[in-house]
C-alpha cells in the first residue's frame, strides 16, 4: 500500500497535478473533549490551499452525517467557505460514512475518474489503494500531520482499517448508500 502510493502523494502544491475535483475525506471536527481535531484543521487547511493554488476547481467534502446531531460536510463546508472558498464550488457527501464509500462514490454518484484526495499521508495511501481498485485516476494531497498520544490511537486504528480494506475487495464490499448522480460541472 506505502510502495503503491509513493509516487502519487504530494505535501506541497508546487508540482501536484491538477484535478478538477479535490475529495476531502471527513473526520469530526472535535475530540471528545471538545478541542478541535487537528487532523479536521489540517485537512481544511490542505483543501483550501490546493483551491488558492488553482490546483482543484471543486472540493468533494465526503463524511458522515449519520445522525442529526452529527453532520462532518456541513461542518467542514462551514469552514471552508469561512476560508474564502466560494459555496458553489463545494459539493457535499452526506454519505461517506468510510473511506470505501467515498472513494466509491466520487465515482458512482459524482461521475469522477480523475481525483485528488485530500488528507493525512497514512489515509491517502489507503484511499490511493481503493481508488486503484476502483479505476480512479488519483493523487493524494497530504495534510500536515500529527505526533503523540493521539496519533498512535489513530495509528492503531489505520492498522486495522488497512486489514479491512483487503477483507472488503476481497468479499466486493459496497458503499451503504449510492444515489441519483450530482453534475459538477
Amino acid at each position: 500500500m506505502i510502495n503503491n502510493a509513493l509516487d502519487r502523494l504530494y505535501s506541497t502544491t508546487a508540482n501536484i497535478p491538477k484535478n478538477k475535483v479535490g475529495l476531502l475525506l471527513g473526520t469530526s471536527k472535535y475530540l471528545i473533549d471538545g478541542r478541535i481535531n487537528l487532523y479536521y484543521k489540517f485537512r481544511l487547511d490542505a483543501a483550501v490551499e490546493l483551491y488558492q493554488a488553482k490546483k482543484i476547481d471543486f472540493i468533494v467534502v465526503s463524511g458522515d452525517n449519520g445522525s442529526k446531531s452529527y453532520d462532518e460536510p456541513t461542518t467542514f463546508k462551514e469552514d471552508l467557505i469561512k476560508a474564502g472558498i466560494p459555496e458553489h464550488r463545494i459539493y457535499l457527501d452526506y454519505a461517506g460514512f468510510r473511506t470505501l464509500d467515498s472513494i466509491v462514490r466520487i465515482k458512482e454518484i459524482f461521475k469522477q475518474s480523475s481525483i485528488t484526495i485530500i488528507s493525512q499521508k497514512f489515509h491517502n495511501e489507503r484511499a490511493l489503494y481503493l481508488a486503484d481498485n476502483y479505476n480512479i485516476e488519483a493523487v493524494g494531497f497530504n495534510a500536515r500531520g500529527i505526533s503523540g498520544g493521539y496519533a498512535f490511537k489513530v495509528t492503531i486504528r489505520e492498522y486495522l482499517a488497512r486489514v479491512k480494506l483487503f477483507i472488503d475487495i476481497f468479499f466486493n464490499t459496497q458503499p451503504k448508500f449510492l444515489g441519483k448522480p450530482v453534475v459538477i460541472p
